[in-house]
């Protein structure tokens, strides 16, 4: 187990740990919380070793292999394969040993090596390393490609899949998902769902934390508090926590109030003065509650656009890609049987729809498919290769994309980036004005001029965010604007687009925000784009059949040769063949039927209890309720929580069993 002992730790002058203390049990998988900058990353540098506390100790046991993903970004022509296989310790462990003894020449040694390579797995290393890969986006032509021919998010990708190859007791992952798009995201998930070490995780994807996570460590004011449950579970409780302590605080001070009146009044008569002296020494002896020190709320929203034009802009047969191949490696891979334009490399095609006021558009697509590349074209940043795009008059465009932080001026500061662009937009506003507008982003006094360079990831996009909002756009072009936000930015991001009067385009991996702004989606597959009738649980599945159709097809594709070798089969025995293929897909059946009736038993189950959790979880916000009845509740949800993960784990092995069957 990891436990912290009376922990301290200070960054400067800055108190970031004061006298923690807790307890992390093995194969508990848990999300550590809290707003940027209170210290989560350094909770991690403590857990690696990188840190060291103040006062207090870190106690974990010596045995236990550790894995994080590591910031950097490799350089190396080293194949992708092969810089993911480094990951594996105890694999590199035994190859070293192996290299030494055969280099030594002792016979001893080299069975003990070859016993250590068997012990990691080392006969199916390769294939592991390459799940991983093609589980987080990568193309087979893919995985023996330079680490160096990768984007910078790519290489990310590869940092994570090495992290994930690591054989680890304690896997630390800071947030996993900024460079993966949906369907890679999903898979993460099931991953991490079947990993059996402990697990801390950063994340501000509220629904990736509810599906992998069942702790919640809560780090606020330099103090880690633990809670049961997923995040939607904790905010819960932690907003009915908070309420019931600023009630006890309140009532408290209408104590203290009246203790205070009855001395200040009776003090001075001597036939009161005992009663008096008594309240004096109650009002000393009272413990003094704390108010609830809510951390302010950050919320914008964009202003009121000054045309709106019918429709925005419209697509007919519109092609888009690249005027010459791409030079930063792998991005936007042309998709199987896209042709390429007779001015560029195409990589949709035949795109003929129409962009509407007020439309709010989710758009989905497989890795590589082609959405940043769509959503470039209609911010002007790639020209169409065919077609016309026609734009509505007074269309005013507003584009965010994760390119859009790297052209930040690093030396210069929040309000030198917005009189910049204010000559552009409004020349006539005045210093004042702008330093108001961004003290509405959370940049104000000297945090207006704070050179760039010294900011992090979420305060560069909400500057971004900022920029976007000043040039009043009526059409949004988000393409995974969520990256680097914090949860609160998030929510505040996701009020401000759902109460913006324009048009949206959002592309995004964080599937709460999808949920809550977009009301259609549009998908981009094969090499065009099409609307997508359904919503974000159907295109789940969408994607998982479109993975067991493309294995089928691979086995159907691959050429049988005979027992005998020669040519194939004669045509005298392919009724022969047809009627045992009839018999095995019986049989498959009679083999799955049980494990389908399991399934769907356990679904019905895993709904009961989620309702009754819920019920539960609404019941414990009664302030009616006695400690006993309170205690009981806390109870069930504990029974609840363990019921409800050993049916998950079962529901994952009944499917597994399931796509073997399918899929053998």
């Amino acid at each position: 187990m990891i436990q912290l002992k009376n922990l301290t730790l200070r960054r400067g002058a800055k108190v970031v740990l004061d006298d923690v203390t807790l307890t992390l049990q093995p194969g508990e998988k848990a999300a550590l919380v809290g707003r940027n900058g209170a210290g989560k990353s350094s909770l991690f540098a403590l857990l690696t070793g990188t840190l060291h506390a103040d006062a207090g100790e870190v106690l974990m046991p010596p045995t236990w292999r550790m894995a994080e993903v590591a910031q950097s970004m490799p350089e190396t022509a080293q194949p992708a394969t092969d810089f993911v296989l480094e990951g594996d310790t105890r694999l590199m462990a035994a190859q070293a040993a192996l290299r030494q003894a055969e280099a030594a020449g002792d016979g001893h040694a080299l069975a003990e090596a070859h016993t250590l390579l068997a012990e990691a797995g080392a006969f199916d290393a390769k294939a592991r390393a390459q799940t991983l890969l093609m589980g987080l986006g990568f193309a087979i032509g893919q995985l023996d490609a330079p680490v160096n021919s990768f984007s910078g998010g790519w290489r990310m990708r590869l940092q994570l899949a090495r992290a994930l190859m690591c054989p680890a007791d304690l896997l630390l992952l800071d947030e996993p998902t900024n460079h993966l798009d949906l369907d890679a995201l999903v898979w993460l998930e099931g991953w991490l769902k079947r990993f059996d070490g402990t697990l801390l995780v950063i994340s501000h994807d509220r629904e990736f934390l509810d599906a992998v996570t069942r702790v919640t460590l809560h780090l606020d004011q330099a103090k880690l508090t633990r809670w049961g449950g997923n995040y939607s579970a904790f905010e819960l409780m932690h907003a009915q926590a908070q309420s019931q302590q600023q009630a006890a605080y309140s009532r408290q001070q209408e104590r203290i109030a009246q203790l205070t009146r009855f001395i200040d009044r009776f003090k001075a008569k001597a036939t009161k003065a005992r009663q008096a002296q008594s309240r004096v020494k109650a009002l000393e002896r009272m413990e003094k509650l704390a108010p609830v020190l809510a951390a302010r709320e950050f919320a914008f929203s964009f202003q009121e656009p000054p045309a709106l034009p019918n429709p925005m802009l419209v697509m007919r047969d519109v092609a888009c890609g690249y005027m010459a191949p791409p030079v930063a490696g792998y991005g936007d891979a042309p998709p199987a049987g896209a042709g390429a334009a007779s001015n560029g490399r195409a990589i949709l095609t035949g795109i003929t729809a129409s962009v509407l006021p007020g439309q709010r558009i989710g758009i989905l697509g497989a890795n590589g498919q082609g959405k940043s590349t769509l959503v470039k074209t209609l911010a002007h940043e790639l020209a169409p290769l065919a077609g016309t795009v026609t734009e509505g008059k007074g269309l005013a465009i507003g584009y965010f994309a994760q390119q859009e932080m790297d052209l930040l001026r690093p030396d210069e500061g929040a309000l030198a980036h917005l009189i910049r662009l204010a000559r552009q937009v409004s020349p006539t506003a005045r210093e004042q004005e702008l330093r108001d507008f961004l003290g509405g982003f959370a940049f104000g006094g000297d945090m207006a001029v704070q050179p760039i360079g010294t900011m992090s990831g979420g305060e560069k996009a909400r500057l971004v965010l900022a920029l976007l909002v000043w040039q009043r756009p009526n059409l949004l072009l988000l393409d995974e604007p969520t990256n680097h936000l914090d949860l609160t930015t998030r929510e505040a991001l996701s009020v401000a687009l759902n109460e913006f009067e324009g048009t949206v385009m959002l592309v995004s991996h964080d599937r709460a925000l999808l949920r809550e702004v977009c009301d259609e989606f549009w998908l981009v597959a094969q090499g065009g784009l099409r609307p997508f009738d359904g919503d974000l649980d159907d295109y789940q599945r969408w994607l998982a059949d479109q993975a067991r159709a493309a294995a089928r097809a691979l086995a159907e594709a691959t050429p049988r040769t005979p027992e005998g070798g020669g040519a194939s089969a004669p045509s005298a025995n392919r009724r022969d063949e047809r009627k045992a293929q009839a018999q095995a897909r019986q049989k498959l059946a009679e083999q799955a039927r049980p494990l389908k009736a399991e399934l769907s038993r356990i679904e019905q189950l895993m709904e009961q209890a989620q309702a009754r959790q819920t019920e539960a979880l609404e019941r414990l916000g009664d302030a009616a309720l006695s400690p006993a009845e309170r205690a009981d509740l806390g109870r069930q949800l504990k029974q609840l929580e363990a019921d409800l993960a050993g049916w998950e784990e079962r529901w994952l092995e009944l499917s597994t069993e399931l796509d073997a069957l399918a899929n053998p």
